[in-house]
């Protein structure tokens, strides 16, 4: 872009009218519905808008983003939003997203900055979770989906090199069949992973749980013992620092141990959960984290980053860099230094600058900030499990052991079939009322709802709202 081509005062005038569009709108976020359906005509505007033939002025698409677009969110951004586990997003996240947009840089590697923020904001994320992290031993991803191939791809390739085999260069065809562990409130981004990676669902066993929803030792240790004695190559455990169903943190101590003895990768799936550790009252729900051999985790989670961005550590930097280093010649650059691109620890080659909004969000709130937010969400989680179980019309499921609550109705005189049918029209219902938003689940044979707390400016009487919707609602559908 030439300094003709640039529209200097039109941008300017834009720029503060996008400013003041989003500062309106988080401001006023908490006063509207948390989420409304959209209306159909302005549905079908966006879904059956044609091709632009002729360009538009910027502040004309800046009124139709605030017209057309912003009045219908997913509802996150609102403190009576309990859905799934999205965030709202961190102001100075917000801010960092629009300069990095202006930079425009590919974060694969050279000497810019963002590659170096992107080594210093990883190596924070580390620190954070009390996660080893040697130079090099992780990077920035889309999410934890995309940090789980990464991460599994380097425990194939370290089991097959075990094997004697080069996994790279004669696939998978040379070894025995591979075998991965999980339970069954193992996330779906790692079967996922594993059938991308060619390893096959039906290599990834399901082990049992406890009562406490924590992976079961002894039963993980009789699968693995059965597949070495089938001729089968037991590699991969997956434990969980926070399930999405109920918010429960394995014990990583003895799984640690057992993949120690065994040689067995330990990765860990703390996607949103991992960040708990900031709160004093149940970090010692992680002891024994810091053992495993990978981390995957969401920063845009708990941390409120702006999506997309996850993030993916390994405690050995050559398992990593070994499994996706392939260097062309045009893209040698002594300049990056012994550790090279990022490109060489990932499947991206073009990346984008996801380290400056990281960067910003963890900046502005300081450790101390962001163990505040984390442990007072904990703690209304906490709360809104007490309410529950002083509740005669409804039921905890789950020890509250982060900030997900599981529970349901009750509804008493209807059999265990009509209770689970209920239980699973309410979140949608509940949702349309657009009061507070919450979703559901099954827990084992159960339906449920979860209500996961992320935002830190929600209140005990969002809380009590939350259940007094549950319960009107429910009313409402038995009638």
């Amino acid at each position: 872009m030439t300094t003709e081509d640039f529209p200097g005062d039109e941008f300017r005038s834009a720029a503060h009218a996008t400013a003041d569009l989003v500062a309106d709108y988080l401001a006023e976020l908490p006063d509207r519905p948390v989420w409304r359906p959209m209306d159909v005509t302005a549905r079908r505007a966006l879904l059956d808008a044609p091709l632009p033939a002729e360009g538009r002025p910027l502040d004309e698409l800046i009124g139709a983003i605030g017209r057309d677009v912003l009045p219908y969110p997913m509802g996150n951004g609102n403190p009576r939003f309990f859905g799934w586990v999205n965030s709202a997003p961190a102001p100075a996240g917000v801010l960092a997203t629009l300069a990095a947009s202006a930079m425009n840089p590919s974060s694969a590697g050279g000497d810019h900055a963002d590659v170096h923020l992107e080594r210093a904001v990883v190596r924070w994320i580390a620190e954070l979770v009390g996660f080893p992290h040697p130079a090099g031993g992780g990077l920035l991803t889309s999410g934890t989906s995309m940090a789980t191939i990464v991460c599994l791809a380097a425990a194939r390739d370290r089991a097959a090199r075990q094997a004697g085999r080069n996994v790279r260069e004669d696939g998978l065809g040379s070894l025995p069949p591979l075998v991965g562990y999980v339970t069954g409130e193992t996330h779906t981004c790692v079967r996922k992973a594993a059938e991308l990676l060619g390893l096959g669902s039906r290599q990834l066993r399901t082990v049992d749980t406890g009562p406490d929803g924590r992976l079961d030792i002894a039963d993980l240790r009789s699968a693995v013992e059965r597949d070495r004695a089938d001729g089968l190559l037991p590699f991969l455990v997956v434990a969980s620092a926070g399930t999405v169903g109920t918010g429960a943190v394995d014990e990583f101590g003895p799984i640690a141990d057992l993949c120690e003895e065994q040689r067995l990768w330990l990765h860990v799936d703390g996607a949103y959960g991992a960040f708990g550790r900031l709160d004093p009252a149940i970090a010692h729900r992680y002891a024994g984290l810091e053992r495993a051999d990978s981390l995957a985790l969401d920063p845009h989670k708990w941390l409120g980053v702006p999506v997309d961005c996850g993030c993916a550590l390994v405690r050995d930097t050559e398992e990593l860099r070994g499994t996706f280093s392939l260097v062309p010649s045009y893209l040698r650059d002594e300049a990056a230094g012994a550790l090279g691109w990022f490109s060489e620890y990932g499947t991206e080659q073009t990346r984008p600058f996801r380290a400056l909004k990281v960067w910003a969000t963890i900046a502005h709130k300081g450790r101390a900030g962001l163990a505040q937010d984390i442990a007072r969400c904990t703690a209304l989680a906490r709360r809104l499990g007490e309410l529950i179980e002083a509740d005669e019309e409804l039921e905890l499921l789950a020890e509250v052991q982060t900030s997900i609550v599981a529970f349901r109705h009750r509804a008493p005189g209807l059999d265990e079939r009509a209770r689970d049918a209920l239980n699973r029209d309410l979140p949608a219902a509940v949702q349309q009322r657009g009061r507070v938003f919450v979703t559901g689940a099954r827990l084992g044979t159960d339906e449920m709802l979860r209500a996961c707390l992320l935002n830190a400016t929600t209140t005990e009487a969002d809380l009590r709202l939350l259940l007094a919707e549950v319960k009107a609602t429910a009313a409402e559908l038995l009638r």
